[in-house]
């Protein structure tokens, strides 16, 4: 999940998302969920911001195999399932 929105919106909205993923960086959280858990991170992200300013793209990765994650500098956070 990345994320910008307004400052006001900031907080509530990484609060919502650490319900359900890891921070790994700022306006950035990663993590494994079912089709379930999902659905419920995005209405509860809905309620949360305005979205006439607000923006929040989730990257579903269907397999994990297919993905790869490549890191330059400090590490904030780092989700179990990622290799």
């Amino acid at each position: 999940m990345v994320y910008d929105v307004n400052q006001a919106r900031l907080g509530k909205v990484l609060k919502i998302g650490r319900r359900y993923l890891v921070w790994v960086q700022n306006s950035v959280l990663e993590g494994e969920l079912s089709w379930a858990q999902l659905e419920k991170l995005k209405s509860d992200l809905s309620r949360a911001i305005k979205p006439e300013e607000d923006s929040i793209l989730l990257y579903v990765l269907r397999d994990e195999r297919w993905m790869e994650r490549q890191r330059l500098g400090k590490s904030k956070g780092e989700p179990k399932w990622v290799v």
